[in-house]
């Protein structure tokens, strides 16, 4: 079967969140949008959490995805950064699943793998990777850069689950 999987791919934080979506058809990746969900650091956690809840759901609701993947959380080296980043990422998974799609988690470090072929690339690489996989004219911010490598890893996933 070569239907279409619509993905989207949510690199969370709590400034920033980006998103990415792609189309897969068959074994083919083909992009559809990606952006960034700017929050204010001098709104509260709560407002800011918020805004990143609604924004994915606006997003959701005007693509259509099928399927969410979302970048799990790395280790910080500051326990606040962290557990903003988890208030963020739990935001994200909440929005996909009360918008009826199937979440899955990925590590930065398979992320990374998945588009540049190596577990510890840098932001660069996986930006330029993601520029050629998708053949985009030009390259997406970093945050929507790494949202879009989450959805091309999930895609990688799911053709390995096929042909493996």
């Amino acid at each position: 079967m070569t239907g279409r999987s619509r993905i989207l791919g949510v690199d969370p934080g709590s400034r920033i969140t980006g998103y990415g979506i792609i189309d897969k058809i068959g074994p083919n990746l083909g992009f559809v949008t990606c952006g960034t969900i700017r929050t204010d650091s001098k709104n509260t956690m709560g407002d800011r959490l918020l805004l990143i809840y609604e924004g994915l759901r606006s997003v959701v609701e005007q693509y259509e995805p099928d399927v969410a993947a979302v970048e799990d959380v790395f280790l910080s080296q500051n326990p606040q950064s962290a557990l903003k980043l988890g208030h963020a990422r739990g935001v994200a998974v909440l929005a996909a699943m009360k918008s009826g799609l199937e979440v899955y988690d990925y590590l930065p470090k398979k992320v990374k793998q998945a588009v540049a072929g190596y577990g510890q690339a840098d932001k660069q690489q996986v930006q330029h990777m993601v520029q050629i996989l998708l053949e985009l004219s030009s390259s997406p911010s970093n945050d929507a850069a790494d949202a879009l490598a989450v959805a091309i890893c999930h895609a990688n996933q799911t053709i390995l689950q096929v042909n493996g």
